[in-house]
């Protein structure tokens, strides 16, 4: 899909000022990221494992259900339109 710059002008121009910052940002990070993906992707590929265990907390928070929320709640919370496990 092409979407004339025209046309994302347009929309920025339309919004409140604050939420115009909020779209410049993300666009730099949009631009950061694409910049530097392989980059990090390539330091994660050569950085040593993780080997260190968990504490006890950890172990405590991984087995724990406090906080969470099934595939079908978020749906149902959020209004999302797709399946989620």
């Amino acid at each position: 899909m092409v979407i004339r710059k025209e046309d994302i002008h347009n929309l920025v121009e339309r919004l409140p000022e604050d939420d115009q910052k909020t779209v410049f940002d993300f666009m730099q990070y949009l631009l950061n990221r694409s910049t530097q993906k392989e980059e990090g992707w390539e330091q994660i590929n050569q950085a040593d494992p993780d080997d260190e265990p968990l504490t006890e907390e950890e172990l405590r928070q991984l087995n724990s259900d406090d906080g969470y929320v099934t595939g079908e709640d978020a749906k149902r919370e959020f209004g999302l339109q797709v399946d989620l496990p």
